[in-house]
């Protein structure tokens, strides 16, 4: 699934979920390293973890960060 992000350096994440488990997570765009090392660690967790340690986070003075947009897409595929 691809979801556009707002408000980021990154332009879109792309995801996959199965039984409920993050699969694959690549940003598009975004601050490379930071955005491979969120998307490696996130991998084979479930949703609802990876929703609960990642939403909210802020990046500098915006108000939602690369991190918040990949919990932001995960409710959305939840929902």
């Amino acid at each position: 699934m691809r979801y556009k992000t707002s408000g980021t350096c990154s332009s879109a994440i792309d995801f996959e979920v199965e039984d409920g488990v993050v699969k694959e997570v690549k940003f598009i765009g975004g601050c490379n390293g930071n955005t491979q090392g969120v998307a490696a660690l996130v991998k084979g967790m479930p949703v609802d973890e990876v929703v609960s340690r990642l939403e909210g986070i802020k990046c500098g003075f915006k108000g939602t960060s690369c991190p918040d947009q990949l919990a932001k897409a995960l409710k959305e595929w939840r929902a």
